[in-house]
Order: structure tokens, then sequence, then C-alpha cells
């Protein structure tokens, strides 16, 4: 697993242990055929799978799949539930506050350089500054605790999340309040609500703790997070591109055996993924882009009509040139006389279809 210092492996490669390692090289040394199989397995502990997002609202690999999994969200409903994290830069720790509790890091800190974020823009006098991603990465942190972890779902953090991205994602709306009023109002969020949330959890402005920050910075230290986007699920972080389908997948995968809501079982390997999500069944059959049973089955039949009509032409078409060359031999012989003493020629008698003696008895 790339504990975040792999960024210079480019080859297809894995870590084993050096005990594991060792049994291999003696039988590829003893040359012996080895064959090694690696396999991803998720925890399933029960019927419910808990799965977590660890990202930044300025993270820009993750947008798409915070747009589109809302209805995934919905779909699985009781059987899952979903946990939003932000990733907090510990100011303390990374000497952002000074012996006497000034911000030493500009503009990418708040509460006097206690909780940072990178600048996304790189430019410190321009564009959106860390103090901003903080302050929205507690924003939406109060919505989910609000809207979303009652039930596990959040219809209403992902709606934010959803107008967030598409009216105030660039430099000049991002850290604009009446740009996040509009977002509350399009989502159905109580605004007053969260700005009192966001400054009774210890607020963004004065030297004290924020308890919702250190909760997160706490969070990410002992989950081990070091790579953003990351999914967890059941506790296992997903590799691989963040994409609806993938994690869709990863979640369907953490179900005990048998427990699996009827969404994964219908739409897991669907090729119309949004289609079967929003309907709850799959109509282009499934298979990861196969053919339906009723498609391939009137595939064949049409075929056994194409090769039963070609067989039946090239049947009818070898009599009539067998026909043809019985015809082209008889030709070439006398005329014969038949048993009424009528001397014919042997071609009216296989013009006849060869229904009468050639020769006299």
């Amino acid at each position: 697993a790339d504990d975040g210092s792999g960024g210079d492996v480019s080859i297809p490669s894995f870590l084993m242990f050096k005990v594991d390692a060792d049994q291999i090289k003696a039988e590829v040394k003893a040359n012996q055929m080895v064959q090694i199989e690696m396999q991803w397995a998720l925890p399933s502990p029960d019927d419910r799978v808990e799965y977590d997002l660890w990202t930044t609202p300025s993270d820009p690999v993750s947008k798409d799949f915070q747009k589109n999994f809302k209805a995934v969200a919905q779909a699985l409903g009781s059987h899952a539930y979903f946990t939003p994290h932000m990733y907090i830069y510990d100011g303390i720790k990374s000497n952002c506050q000074g012996f006497d509790g000034e911000n030493m890091c500009f503009n990418l800190c708040t509460n006097n350089g206690r909780y940072c974020a990178t600048d996304p823009d790189n430019d410190l006098d321009h564009g959106i500054s860390g103090a901003d991603v903080v302050k929205e990465s507690l924003r939406r942190i109060c919505i989910w605790k609000h809207y979303g972890e009652s039930d596990g779902v959040g219809s209403e953090w992902w709606d934010y999340i959803a107008q967030f991205l598409d009216r105030c994602d660039n430099p000049d709306f991002f850290a604009n309040e009446d740009c996040a009023k509009d977002c509350y109002k399009h989502a159905k969020i109580k605004g007053d609500v969260i700005e009192r949330c966001m400054k009774d959890s210890g607020g963004l402005e004065k030297d004290t703790p924020n308890t919702f920050l250190d909760l997160e910075m706490q969070a990410q230290v002992s989950r081990g997070v070091v790579i953003l986007p990351t999914a967890f699920v059941n506790t296992i972080a997903l590799r691989g591109g963040l994409t609806t389908a993938t994690v869709f997948t990863g979640i369907c995968n953490g179900y005990l055996d048998g427990t699996e809501p009827k969404i994964c079982t219908e739409c897991q390997g669907c090729p119309d993924f949004d289609g079967c999500i929003s309907s709850g069944k799959c109509h282009g059959g499934k298979g990861g882009g196969g053919v339906s049973k009723n498609a391939f089955m009137g595939s064949i039949l049409l075929l056994s009509c194409v090769f039963g009509a070609v067989a039946f032409w090239h049947y009818r078409k070898t009599r009539e040139e067998m026909r043809e060359q019985v015809r082209g031999i008889l030709a070439e012989y006398m005329p014969l006389e038949g048993d009424d003493g009528h001397v014919g020629s042997p071609m009216d008698f296989a013009r006849r279809g060869g229904t009468e003696n050639l020769m006299m008895s």
C-alpha cells in the first residue's frame, strides 16, 4: 500500500513482508512455476456499510463524485451510513503559530495559525486563500451535523455541495457570503442555524480551539489519511479512481453475504448505471457492456434462420447442377428405342425426369 511516499514508483508493484517474499524467491530459485494472486478484501461485518470521504472544498479530483453521488446515497438509504470529512492541517505542528500566539503563515490559517489549508491557486495575494478553504470546510461540517448525521444520507448536504460547485467554485465567489447564502436557499438549508453552529464550535477568528476542526484533525491522524481524496468503506481505503460507480461497487462488496440491498444486486455491473440507480432496475442487461438474454436469444434465432436459408439454397443449387450434368452425359449417347417402338433422344428422357426405361427388356 502507498503510504504517500510512492510517487516515484512508475511500474506496477506492491510490497510484501520479507517472510512471504523469501518463500517466493526460494521457489523461483528452484526453477518452480510461481503464481501470485493479489486480492483486496473488504470487512463485511453486518447488513449496514459505513463509508467516509476525505477531501477539501478546493479538491478538484472529487468534484464530479460529489456532484453525482447523491442519487446513490439515497438509493442505498438506511443500508449505508456516510460521513464526510474535511482535511485540516494542524497549524501548531506546522509552526504556523508563533510563541506569542501570532499567525506566522499569513492567510493560510485561521484562529491565529491553529487551522490551516494549502492555497489552491498558489497565490497568497490573490484568489482563494487557505483560510477561505478552512472556513468552507467548517461550514460543510456544520451542514452535515444538522442535515446528515442523523440518517447517514444527507440529501441537503449533497444538494449544498452541488450548488456550491455550480455557483461559487471560482476565485470570485468562493469566499463570498452572499453566494453561500444563495446555496443555502437552493439546498433548503437554514443559514442562521449553520452560522450559529460555526460560531458555537469555536469560530475562526480568535486564538481559541474549534471543537469540530480539532475532531477532524484527530480523526485524520487515527485513520492515517495521507492522500486526498480518499474514500473508506468499512475502514478500508478504496484505491483507484474516485468515481460514483467504483465507490458504489466498494460499498456493495462490504455487505455480509446475503444482506446486500436490492439496489446492489440490480445495479452492480449494469451498463446503464445512472438509469439503474434512478429507476431501481437495470434495463440494459448486466455484465459490463454485454447483451440482455432476450437480445442474445433473438440473435441466435436470427442466425439459425440465415444459416438454414443458406443451406436450403445450397441444396437446391447442388441438385440443379447434378441434374444438368446428367442431362449433358445422356445427350452424348445415340438415340434409343423405347418400349413402344418409338426412337427418342436421351435428352427427352432426361427432361421427363428419368421416369421411363432407356433400354429394352
